[in-house]
């Protein structure tokens, strides 16, 4: 997919004018889960979260399914970033400057500040409005209506210009981060240049940003190209692996999520790259090409039998084109080389339970119980776990991965009842009990606030 064709460039102009690197409430957007993606956005974000004062065990980096071009912060320490920024960034050097700035919101505690801007917006309307009221009691009327008017006005801009402040500070952070870790600027500023120039196509002019949530493009970059142009850091050279490892992560996220027409366009098949073949695996197979899916997933594997993201790639093939039992090899050889990734363990255990083979549920049981121990955040796994014990006849602990999976989906109605089975059948107080007991409690919380709610 290329980026800012001309087809897409005005509808990518006004995504990016409206919504770029900002601070926002989470929405209800799905999240994407890789393991390749995953460990790429931890090795280029720990030198930024470090210099940011953070332990980098405890911020995530986590990709959201909206092809704009956006990144926020919504309270705890996560940088949420959209597929549609990873698609338009030309380097990981321009993916490190937006999560600098991200980071930045989550040192100054913007979110829980957010409130802040609000209410003293807020005293300026609430005062407006007593005024206008009195003056409409005393009759009058238009004066009262033209008080309040600009009562409300004065509260969007006070609002808008602590929004503006917080982005300003994100951006001096940023920067500063990015020259703790030795990193250039230059990727900062050629990311901000993308809305600059859409502003310049749509004739916003660059010298005032009144009456908006950012400051301007060309402001910021005016600031950040003397702080940045002035650091040690300036002439760094992006980091190869990198740069390299973020086309990967571009061209496979293409393949997953473009038009597989697009695809085969930006990435064609006499370009025999890896992300070109990256790219069109994935693309042959959500097109049920498995055959030519194979064929690309083959030759990575050739090029380096021993990188985990190409067997990963080629088991998921084979699993999903009804051959789990030739998907084994490479997912239990990609489970080991990744130190039992908990992703591709998920996989793994799914391509022993698709084999139908009893013999594997207990290897499939193992390598289950172990994914979701070290990453509880990935229904599939808990999906997996719950039929292998199943299948197994264990019903209770069956039930209990399945209000697992419920509940982190989101779904207490379906929690509630298989925390209820699994209680019945587990024995009192043992760990599972317990761990049954608590999803009852937290499933029965969720389901009365969700009564009242509708009230």
């Amino acid at each position: 997919m290329a980026i800012l064709t001309f087809r897409r460039a005005r509808a990518v102009c006004a995504v990016l004018i409206a919504a770029v690197i900002s601070l926002q409430p989470a929405m209800a957007q799905s999240i994407l889960r890789d393991a390749e993606t995953e460990a790429f956005f931890d090795e280029i974000s720990e030198p930024l979260i470090r210099a940011a004062g953070l332990d980098p065990a405890n911020v995530d980096v986590v990709l959201i399914n909206d092809r704009s071009i956006n990144a926020f912060v919504a309270g705890g320490q996560i940088v949420y970033l959209h597929s549609g920024l990873i698609e338009a960034a030309t380097s990981a050097n321009e993916v490190q400057g937006v999560i600098a700035h991200e980071l930045g919101h989550i040192e100054g505690g913007h979110v829980i500040r957010y409130a802040d801007g609000a209410s003293a917006a807020g005293g300026i309307s609430i005062a407006s409005l007593i005024l206008a009221a009195a003056a409409i009691a005393a009759g009058a009327g238009e004066a009262g209506m033209g008080i309040m008017a600009a009562g409300q006005q004065a509260a969007l801009g006070k609002f808008l210009a602590f929004s503006r402040a917080q982005e300003g500070t994100a951006d001096a952070s940023g920067a500063r981060y990015l020259s703790a870790a030795g990193i250039t600027g230059k990727g900062s500023i050629s990311f901000f240049k993308k809305p600059q120039t859409c502003e310049f196509r749509l004739g916003i002019p660059q010298e005032d940003s009144y009456g908006r949530t950012h400051p301007l493009s060309g402001e910021r970059i005016s600031v950040l190209e003397d702080t940045y142009s002035a650091d040690p850091a300036w002439n760094t050279p992006p980091n190869p692996k990198w740069e390299a490892d973020f086309k990967r992560i571009k061209a496979k996220l293409t393949g997953y999520l473009a038009d597989p027409n697009a695809t085969m366009r930006d990435y064609p098949e006499s370009d025999k790259s890896v992300p070109a073949r990256y790219a069109r695996a994935y693309a042959w197979h959500k097109s049920a090409y498995p055959q030519k899916a194979l064929e690309e997933s083959s030759a990575l594997v050739a090029t380096a039998p021993d990188d985990p993201y190409f067997l990963e790639l080629h088991g998921q093939i084979l699993l999903e084109s009804g051959r789990p039992a030739e998907a084994i090899p490479p997912l239990r050889k990609a489970v080991q080389l990744t130190g039992n990734q908990p992703l591709i363990a998920g996989i793994f255990g799914h391509a022993l339970v698709a084999t139908e083979d009893s013999a594997n549920l207990d290897e499939a049981a193992t390598v289950l119980k172990a994914a979701v121990a070290k990453d509880n955040r990935n229904p599939f796994a808990w999906y997996q776990l719950g039929v292998v014990y199943a299948q197994k006849g264990d019903t209770a602990r069956a039930a209990l991965a399945s209000a697992e999976r419920y509940l982190m989906e989101g779904a207490p109605q379906f929690a509630l009842p298989n925390a209820q089975t699994a209680m019945a059948g587990l024995p009192e107080y043992s760990p599972d009990w317990i761990r049954a007991q608590d999803i009852n409690m937290v499933s029965e919380t969720q389901l009365a606030q969700l009564k009242k709610r509708r009230r």
